[in-house]
């Protein structure tokens, strides 16, 4: 899986855990910040070593990701339309 250069896994950092690269703060910590309601802003009150450019980055990708998985032809099972017992004649 490719991450944004925003993003660095070490496991000597943090046990490997995603992290703002350069720093030892978790991606987690960013999306665990939105989730209760906190500003970017906040965040990156909290979090000091974090820069907004790598902030955004994290979020411009998981929102391309995001996009992608939804436009993206959904693969339609191998069995639908298939009636083995003649039930829908």
């Amino acid at each position: 899986m490719n991450y944004p250069s925003a993003i660095m896994i070490d496991p000597e950092i943090q046990g490997g855990v995603p992290c703002f690269a350069g720093t030892r703060v978790p991606v987690k910590s960013l999306f665990d910040a939105i989730k209760h309601g906190r500003s970017i802003d906040y965040f990156l009150e909290q979090f000091p070593s974090v820069k907004r450019t790598q902030v955004e980055a994290v979020l411009d990708d998981g929102h391309e990701r995001h996009r992608s998985r939804l436009l993206a032809k959904p693969e339609v099972p191998s069995f639908v339309g298939h009636d083995p017992l003649g039930a829908y004649q």
